[in-house]
């Protein structure tokens, strides 16, 4: 390399004028003025003009050959453009580089897309090509904010002594939840590894150790179906501390959340954040991860159809069921074309079906509202406190909480069909008190909401043994935005009170010595009260940058069917591999 690199393409100002420079980077694009010929020259600073003069006889012709994405390294003075030609989108814009010496480093094949951010290319294209994608401005600026956030995060949690302590990518297989990814032991064979889906036990035993105040910004792995915001690997911001109770993790959760929103974006947060219990979240929102930056809460009405002649209601309550509404002025318009689409949106989300009714001129009219007695009628609009014209849509189901959620899917749709969540709002929230378990019909038991070492609110300790799913946890989630961002418990520290869960889990003695004697074990050696607390960094990145998908954030990203389509994963192994671990492949 002949040319080396004095200066990037970004920083250069009128402050250089004069000055004899040397950048280098790719060619952003080129333009042939027929007897000038001009670069723009990208790193991942910016860009900066070149300007090859024909005086300069070989080195114009050499110039003429360049072409998008070759790699070059320009020496040449700098000048101020011409007023007319100033660009004042660009942070260089005033200035250019009158270029003295060229050195191409690479050539470039044409790209198979344009590598602009406002080019629209398919997802498994730029994923097959990332090393492309990832030249584009939008996709640098996100891993750049990617690596602020982790550097304030250290940054913070180093501040307030917390100790960042590495955990093991091979450990046990403890499948309780997610399925493992299992990795085979070439020194015992037979035997598996596994990769954490989370460092759950080791922060514990680190807690048993002594290390009161621990951190780490660490990679977890699940082997399970894919959305837009999970992948089979995933970072998460890992902390846990001793000698806590749910308010300690909480305060320095907001105090974390106030200091990165002002060091990352400049946004003053207001702490403490509201709190919500679940069934107040649920009441409320038919979510316990609600958008709070609009309104259009959920209001039963169940009460108001105790004696009513209607079937499909006198049905639901006879059962003991549920029915809500949502009061949707800004939906009174709605078509009998739209208002059929809506049902059978919500019907693809699992819903029996939508009713409604309209309420204009104080009057009911439409859908449902020739069941509807006087008397029902009077109390509805009581109830409701309609004062103004509204469409009222109406969920009865004989599960409460399965209404109340299919309410909450139709809150938010409608909260982004109808434009009513303002775009540059953050809101902050607490989640609260959880129920400790929730049934599983397809495993015919309960299962943990959260995790099997959650501990059980006091005052719900007597209601363990008679009535489990009436259990409170001591657990905590961090919504932002309608997204849990964080989520977190105070932890079981006495082996009697883990065994008791595990019973409840229907866990038999052996499968609990098994899959976490080691756990158990360190509990009898003075363990002491802790709790903490998860973010899924992927997502807090995501939510931050205001990207559409994790995968947006993450640089080698896998597909929604976890495939790496750049590097062709996963993929087959040879057969001395397979010897070597002692495995078949067995043939369906």
């Amino acid at each position: 390399m002949k040319l080396k690199r004095t200066h990037t393409c970004g920083e250069l100002t009128l402050s250089e004028v004069g000055k004899m420079v040397v950048v280098s980077g790719w060619v952003d694009n080129w333009r042939d003025h027929g007897g000038v010929f001009f670069i723009d020259l990208r790193d991942r600073y910016g860009k900066i003009q070149v300007v090859f003069s024909p005086e300069k006889g070989d080195l114009y012709e050499k110039s003429k050959k360049l072409r998008s994405e070759f790699v070059v390294s320009v020496r040449g003075k700098v000048q101020k453009r011409p007023e007319e030609a100033i660009n004042p989108e660009l942070p260089t814009g005033e200035i250019e580089i009158y270029a003295e010496e060229l050195e191409v480093h690479n050539t470039s094949k044409t790209p198979p897309f344009e590598l602009k951010d406002y080019v629209d290319v398919s997802e498994d294209l730029r994923l097959k090509y990332r090393y492309l994608d990832l030249r584009r401005t939008k996709l640098q600026k996100t891993l750049i904010l990617r690596h602020q956030v982790a550097q304030l995060t250290r940054q913070f949690f180093s501040g307030e002594n917390f100790l960042e302590i590495e955990t093991p990518f091979l450990t046990k297989s403890t499948p309780e939840g997610a399925r493992d990814f299992l990795v085979p032991s070439r020194l015992h064979p037979g035997k598996f590894y596994a990769l954490p889906q989370s460092p759950q036990t080791y922060k514990q035993i680190l807690m048993v150790s002594g290390f009161d105040r621990y951190f780490q910004i660490v990679k977890c792995f699940r082997d399970e179906d894919l959305r837009k915001d999970r992948q089979p690997e995933f970072t998460q911001i890992d902390v846990e501390m001793s000698f806590v109770e749910e308010e300690d993790v909480m305060n320095i959760v907001e105090k974390f959340m106030k200091f990165l929103f002002k060091e990352a974006l400049n946004i003053e947060l207001k702490t403490p954040f509201p709190r919500l219990t679940y069934q107040e979240s649920l009441d409320r929102f038919g979510t316990d991860k609600p958008d709070t930056r609009f309104g259009l809460e959920l209001r039963e009405v169940t009460s108001i159809f105790k004696n009513t002649d209607f079937k499909i209601f006198k049905s639901v309550v006879e059962a003991g069921g549920y029915i809500g509404t949502l009061v949707v002025p800004e939906a009174v318009g709605y078509s009998r074309k739209e208002l059929d689409e809506l049902n059978k949106w919500l019907i693809s989300m699992g819903a029996g079906g939508l009713a409604h009714i309209k309420f204009t001129n104080n009057t009911f009219e439409g859908g449902i509202s020739k069941f509807l007695s006087g008397h029902e009628g009077e109390a509805l609009k009581k109830e409701l406190g309609l004062t103004q014209d509204a469409m009222i849509f109406v969920v009865a189901d004989k599960r409460k909480e399965f209404a109340q959620t299919m309410l909450g899917f139709l809150r938010n749709h409608l909260g982004e069909k109808l434009n009513l969540i303002p775009g540059d709002v953050h809101h902050l929230h607490w989640t609260t008190e959880f129920p400790l378990l929730e049934f599983s019909e397809e495993e015919n038991r309960y299962v943990a909401r959260h995790h099997p070492f959650t501990s059980v609110k006091e005052e719900d300790m007597h209601l363990i043994d008679s009535e489990p799913h009436k259990v409170r946890a001591r657990a905590y989630d961090l919504i932002y935005n309608g997204n849990e961002i964080a989520g977190g418990s105070i932890r079981i520290h006495k082996r009697e009170m883990q065994e008791k869960v595990f019973q409840l889990l229907k866990m038999t003695p052996e499968e609990a010595r098994e899959k976490f004697g080691f756990l158990m074990d360190a509990f009898e050696y003075g363990a002491p009260p802790h709790g903490g607390i998860a973010f899924g960094f992927d997502r807090l990145v995501m939510l931050l940058a205001k990207a559409a998908s994790i995968r947006d954030v993450i640089a080698f990203p896998k597909t929604a069917s976890a495939v790496g389509l750049m590097e062709q994963t996963p993929s087959e192994v040879d057969e001395t591999q397979l010897k070597e671990l002692h495995l078949k492949i067995l043939k369906e």
